[in-house]
C-alpha cells in the first residue's frame, strides 16, 4: 500500500495550480509580443491558418467558461479535475500562439501585428480570468464573470481580423484617420468655447492689479494661465490649419489605398501603415500644446514635427504603387499648403525661438 501511495504523484491544491497557470501564461506574453514568423518550406495556406487561428479561439472560449463555471461555486474541482482543466488551457494557448508563429512575413507586417495583438489579447485575458478566480473578492464582486466575458470578447474578435494586409492596411489608417478627427474636432470646440473676455485682460501691467480686483467682482477671468492672448489665438490658426491637412491627407491616403492598393505589394503597404501611425500622436502633442497657458516655443517644436511626419507619408505614398500618376497627384498642393501653415507658425513663434 505504502509504494502505491508513493506513486501518486502530489498535486497542489487548485488555488495553486491556478496562481502558477497564469504566472506561466504571464511568462509568455513578451515573447509573442517580439516572437519572429518561425521558418518552414511549406508554402503558407491562408484557409488552413484561418481555420487553424478561429478553432483556437473558439476552443480557449469554451476552456474559459468550463474553467468560470467550474470555479464560481463550492465545492472547487478536486486537485486532478484542476489539473486537467490547467492542461487543457495550457495547451489551447500554446496552440494559439503556434497558430500566429505560422503567420509568414511576407503576408505583411500589418497583418502579423494584428493576429499579434489578437493573440496577446486572448492570452492576457485568460491571465486576468485565472488571477481573479483565486482573489479572495471575486465571489462577491462576480469579476470572474467579467474576466470570463473578456477571453470570449477576446476570442470572438479574432473571425473579425482583416484577412490580408491589404484590409489590415485600411483597417489602421481608418483608425488612425479616426484619432485625427476627434483631435480636429476637440481643438475647433476648444476655439469656439474660447472665453470672449480674455482681451479684457490684455492691459498694461501697471494696471493689473485693480483690473484683477474688478475681474474678481466682474465674475471674468484673473488667472492669465486659464486663457488665451491674443498672440495665442493668432497662432493657433495656422495650428488648426495642419491638424486640417493632418486628417485630409490620411483620408486621401486611405482612398488611395482602397481604390489602388494591391494585396501582393505587402511591404509598400506596411511603410504607409507605419508612417501614418506617426501622425495621430503628433497631432495630439500639437493639440494639447496649445491649451493655455501655451508655450510658444513648444507649439513651434510640435508643428515642426507633424510637419516632417505628414511630408513623409505623403512622399512615401506618392512613390508607391497606390499613386499611379504621380506627375497628376494632389500631393504636391497639399504638402505647399502644409509648408505655408509651418512658416506661417514659425513667424508668429520667431521671438520665442530666439529668447
Amino acid at each position: 500500500m505504502a509504494s502505491s501511495a508513493a506513486a501518486v504523484p502530489f498535486l497542489a491544491p487548485p488555488p495553486e495550480q491556478l496562481r502558477h497557470l497564469a504566472a506561466e501564461l504571464r511568462s509568455l506574453l513578451p515573447r509573442v509580443r517580439v516572437g519572429e514568423a518561425q521558418q518552414t518550406a511549406e508554402e503558407f495556406n491562408r484557409e488552413v491558418f484561418w481555420r487553424r487561428l478561429n478553432e483556437a479561439a473558439v476552443n480557449l472560449s469554451g476552456e474559459a467558461t468550463i474553467l468560470t463555471t467550474l470555479f464560481s461555486r463550492l465545492p472547487l474541482p478536486s486537485p486532478r479535475e484542476t489539473q486537467r482543466i490547467c492542461e487543457q488551457i495550457h495547451v489551447g494557448i500554446k496552440e494559439i500562439i503556434a497558430v500566429y508563429y505560422s503567420l509568414p512575413k511576407n503576408q505583411g507586417i500589418t497583418l502579423r501585428k494584428l493576429v499579434r495583438n489578437a493573440t496577446l489579447d486572448v492570452v492576457d485575458g485568460m491571465a486576468q480570468l485565472l488571477e481573479v478566480l483565486i482573489s479572495p473578492s471575486q465571489s462577491t464582486e462576480n469579476s470572474d464573470l467579467i474576466s470570463c466575458n473578456s477571453v470570449s470578447v477576446a476570442c470572438q474578435r479574432v473571425p473579425e481580423i482583416p484577412k490580408d494586409n491589404k484590409a489590415a492596411a485600411l483597417l489602421m489608417l481608418t483608425k488612425s484617420v479616426d484619432f485625427v478627427k476627434d483631435a480636429h474636432e476637440e481643438m475647433e470646440q476648444a476655439v469656439e468655447e474660447c472665453d470672449p473676455y480674455c482681451g479684457l485682460l490684455n492691459d498694461s501691467e501697471d494696471n493689473s492689479d485693480s483690473h484683477n480686483d474688478e475681474d474678481g467682482v466682474l465674475g471674468l477671468p484673473s488667472n492669465r494661465d486659464s486663457y488665451w492672448s491674443e498672440e495665442d489665438q493668432e497662432l493657433i490658426t495656422p495650428c488648426l490649419a495642419l491638424v486640417r491637412a493632418s486628417r485630409a491627407s490620411l483620408k486621401k491616403i486611405r482612398v488611395l489605398v482602397a481604390e489602388n492598393g494591391k494585396k501582393d505589394q505587402v511591404s509598400q503597404l506596411d511603410d504607409i501603415v507605419d508612417i501614418s501611425d506617426e501622425i495621430s500622436p503628433s497631432v495630439d502633442d500639437l493639440v494639447l500644446s496649445i491649451y493655455p497657458p501655451v508655450c510658444h516655443l513648444t507649439v513651434r517644436i510640435n508643428s515642426a514635427k507633424l510637419v516632417s511626419v505628414l511630408i513623409k507619408a505623403l512622399e512615401i505614398t506618392k512613390a508607391s504603387h497606390v499613386t499611379p500618376q504621380p506627375e497628376d497627384s494632389w500631393i504636391p498642393l497639399l504638402i505647399n499648403a502644409i509648408d505655408h501653415c509651418m512658416n506661417r507658425v514659425k513667424e508668429l513663434t520667431q521671438h520665442a525661438a530666439n529668447s
